[in-house]
């Protein structure tokens, strides 16, 4: 798939992959604080964004999307950082392709697969399709404002962090809006992308990774930290205090330091 992004900079290329209803441009605040040591490729994920829609939306296929755009662009060797989704897509890749990541940098998601009767998974689902229906109930060219959007996602019950970071997707197009995410694609591969992925053991054990974790997120919660390690044994931890599940927006200069440290 031809996915949509930018390249920022100069220097070691760093790939970022933004989470789930995310998109590129959620990153260009943080690639400003990057810019001037590492060249920068902020993709958009299939079904967000820019990029192509499919119906198909499982961890193997963005990885396949990464590896196509990366051999486009001729990088052999890179950092590769990733959030959330973004950050299983992350370390599958560097499972399937280990010589081709420098470096990984894991953004508040954790390494391991979920049951269907896991309790994380249960809360986690239960509050993403509560998302995705208040999307769905948002009809874009119905709308005459984003004032009006953000009144239907209020009265849906999103808080306004939230309603502001999912108003990102709505775009103005000539006579209204539209969504550029493809919210049928990811209510239907919704149970796939919190199961997570399984990394092989012998690629994660040699990995260079860096988990950054926000300490009152529940993704990766303070009585798995030591968890980490019986996955990737070299890995580093950085928790950020007073952060949440969106560490690098909620904490920026905490985010670039704690990177900029553990990349050089």
């Amino acid at each position: 798939m031809d996915l949509f992004y930018w390249i920022i900079g100069q220097g070691k290329p760093l790939v970022i992959l933004h989470g789930l209803y995310g998109l590129s441009d959620n990153w260009l605040t943080i690639a400003k604080k990057l810019e001037s040591n590492y060249t920068l490729i902020i993709l958009d994920q299939r079904n967000h964004g820019q990029s192509p829609h499919s119906p198909d939306h499982t961890y193997q296929h963005m990885v396949n999307d990464l590896f196509e755009i990366t051999n486009k662009l001729k990088l052999n060797s890179f950092y590769l950082l990733g959030h959330s989704m973004g950050g299983r897509v992350a370390m599958l890749f560097q499972s399937q392709f280990p010589m081709k990541v420098e470096k990984l940098v894991v953004v508040d998601v954790a390494p391991w697969n979920y049951s269907s009767e896991d309790e994380w998974f249960r809360s986690a689902y239960a509050e993403h399709m509560r998302i995705i229906e208040a999307l769905k109930a948002l009809k874009p060219e119905e709308i005459a404002s984003r004032i009006d959007a953000d009144r239907v996602l209020q009265q849906n019950n999103l808080d306004e962090r939230l309603r502001n970071f999912l108003l990102k997707n709505l775009k103005r197009k000539s006579g209204g809006f539209e969504w550029q995410i493809n919210l049928n694609a990811l209510e239907n591969n919704l149970e796939h992308i919190l199961f997570g992925v399984e990394v092989n053991s012998s690629s994660a054990s040699v990995a260079d990774v860096l988990f950054i974790r926000g300490e009152n997120s529940n993704y990766i919660p303070t009585y798995q930290v030591d968890r980490l390690k019986e996955v990737y044994p070299k890995c580093q931890v950085v928790s950020i205090p007073d952060a949440g599940h969106w560490v690098h927006a909620e904490k920026p200069q905490m985010f670039v330091s704690a990177v900029m440290s553990f990349l050089g």
